[in-house]
């Protein structure tokens, strides 16, 4: 079956869909982007992920494509015509097509706006939960400004190649300071000993991750104690748990970090319990 994008207000075969070789997206990577999980052919908690893509819109001061409600229409259309029950859509918007130039182009330019979808292996998402995945640590080698979900993602991309160099899923950020920040395509979480679940707060050196927004309202939910706070790797190192969190793979569980097991070296019981339980805290659209 062939896969259909959507592009600037056309549905296209995907082998023939393209943008401008001018759009500043391509050029400077001047855009943002968004990931919605597809789960029963529904998109899980699109008005987080719509405000969130507000906000990076805003810090840039590029214009919304279309109302919101017209974008929800454009998403489930490019899900349906892709017959993605299980999977992601992917959504970028950038500043547009313009002479290349540093400064912004005039305000005549509209956005550029792009969607695509895929299925994902269900199974075997499901079967790498259940063996857990190894991360690494890597220096922070971001711009400052990582609440903006922007497409510039050529330090994430490195640090993401690092850790399958290394026989490793994911990376994990540390800072100057010496603490966790993110990974490189995730939030990073940790249960300590005595049972707290742990993450840094949003307030600065993270992307605030919408399956961690849930997440954090299922844990006052379920009465689990919560922190917001820094953590080192060394802390990681002897959690009694880890995981991380992100839209595609919504709680996965951490067994080693830098090739040292977390806990038992198995997926956690609470990061399990997590993983099963999150839906029923997410919105369907």
């Amino acid at each position: 079956m062939a896969r259909i994008a959507y592009v600037n207000g056309r549905y296209q075969d995907l082998r023939d869909a393209s943008v401008n070789i001018e759009d500043r997206g391509y050029q400077f990577a001047d855009g943002v982007y968004e990931v919605c999980e597809v789960r029963g052919g529904r998109i899980v908690d699109f008005p987080r992920h719509m405000g969130r893509l507000q906000r990076s819109l805003s810090e840039l001061r590029i214009a919304l494509p279309m109302p919101l409600s017209a974008l929800l229409i454009v998403l489930r259309e490019v899900v349906r015509r892709n017959r993605v029950g299980y999977g992601i859509v992917y959504l970028q918007v950038s500043r547009g097509v313009a002479r290349r130039d540093h400064g912004f182009p005039p305000a005549s330019v509209k956005p550029s706006i792009v969607v695509t979808a895929r299925p994902l292996n269900f199974a075997k998402n499901q079967d790498t939960a259940a063996h857990g995945i190894k991360v690494i640590t890597h220096p922070e080698n971001r711009w400052p400004r990582v609440a903006i979900k922007t497409v510039a993602l050529l330090p994430n991309v490195l640090a993401k190649q690092a850790a399958r160099e290394h026989g490793a899923y994911e990376a994990w950020y540390v800072d100057g300071d010496g603490y966790v920040t993110e990974g490189a395509s995730s939030n990073a979480w940790i249960v300590t000993r005595e049972g707290r679940v742990v993450t840094r707060s949003a307030d600065s050196g993270i992307l605030a991750g919408i399956t961690r927004a849930v997440l954090i309202e299922a844990l006052a939910a379920l009465q689990l104690r919560f922190e917001e706070r820094p953590f080192t790797p060394q802390e990681a190192h002897g959690a009694a748990e880890a995981f991380v969190t992100a839209s595609s793979q919504i709680v996965m569980p951490v067994v080693a970090i830098d090739g040292q097991r977390v806990g038992d070296g198995k997926p956690g019981r609470i990061a399990r319990r997590l993983r099963e339980e999150f839906h029923r805290f997410s919105c369907f659209s």
